[in-house]
């Protein structure tokens, strides 16, 4: 029995990195036998695309392997969906994985986190700083495919930054307003922990680090894709993209002149 996880580290020598630990949606051949949740489901409640959104001229970090078999942007003993509590009501296991492998998964866990904070450590060592986007997506159709999106509680941007330190509340600021026009003056809706405040991993990185740089928990609405077949629609998709390279501006001058 091989336990994994995928993933890759890509090193851009910069002090910029892009996150997006939940685009994965492989899950090990010998764990699926023990699985109650579907493949759509699965899919669903999954960040698909969130690693083209990643693509950007940054240090990047993407996992392939699904949240469902461990999710890194949860503590260490929530890694593992064990109750329904824990994933929005489903029913994740047929059958619970033995103890054994239990363990292994959560081993793979500490040294993900172990990978990570090195790296973090070789960014700050080497620029004196570093700044985190965490890309993530998020349903605004439980109900089903044809519901109604609630505009006012659901913006298609969501910035988690409850964990940084206050120092960065002025980049903060300047990040929110560069995400907030795209081109031609189109304005987007973008707002500060309304939906999602930032998970395990911000405030993993704050803790340790959080005096060095800071992480933006950038959570999309899933309005690039139909969150209940999977289909893409690129042209919302590259819109989206477009806003986080233009905003890296913003990031290269704030630590040129502001720092």
């Amino acid at each position: 029995m091989s336990l994994t996880y995928r993933y890759e580290f890509e090193d851009r020598k910069s002090p910029f990195w892009a996150f997006a630990v939940h685009d994965g949606h492989h899950i090990d051949e010998f764990l699926l036998s023990y699985l109650n949740i579907s493949d759509e489901d699965r899919l669903r409640e999954e960040d698909p695309y969130t690693a083209i959104l990643a693509e950007l001229p940054f240090n990047r970090f993407v996992s392939g392997t699904s949240r469902f078999q461990l999710d890194l942007n949860r503590k260490r003993e929530d890694a593992i969906y064990l109750s329904p509590e824990q994933s929005w009501g489903i029913q994740v296991w047929q059958t619970m994985p033995p103890g054994e492998i239990k363990e292994k998964i959560y081993t793979l866990y500490d040294q993900l986190y172990d990978k990570i904070s090195q790296q973090i450590q070789r960014t700050i060592d080497r620029y004196g700083y570093f700044v985190v986007y965490d890309i993530h997506s998020y349903n605004v159709r439980r109900d089903g495919p044809h519901a109604v999106i609630d505009e006012a509680a659901n913006p298609q941007i969501n910035i988690g930054t409850v964990h940084n330190h206050t120092k960065w509340e002025k980049l903060t600021n300047q990040v929110l307003e560069a995400l907030r026009y795209g081109k031609d003056g189109q304005r987007y809706d973008v707002r500060e922990n309304v939906k999602f405040k930032g998970g395990f991993l911000s405030s993993y990185l704050n803790e340790k680090f959080g005096d060095k740089g800071c992480v933006f928990s950038i959570e999309f609405r899933k309005d690039f894709m139909d969150e209940w077949t999977g289909e893409v629609f690129p042209p919302k998709l590259q819109e989206y993209k477009q806003l986080l390279l233009q905003s890296i501006e913003t990031l290269e001058d704030y630590f040129a002149y502001e720092r």
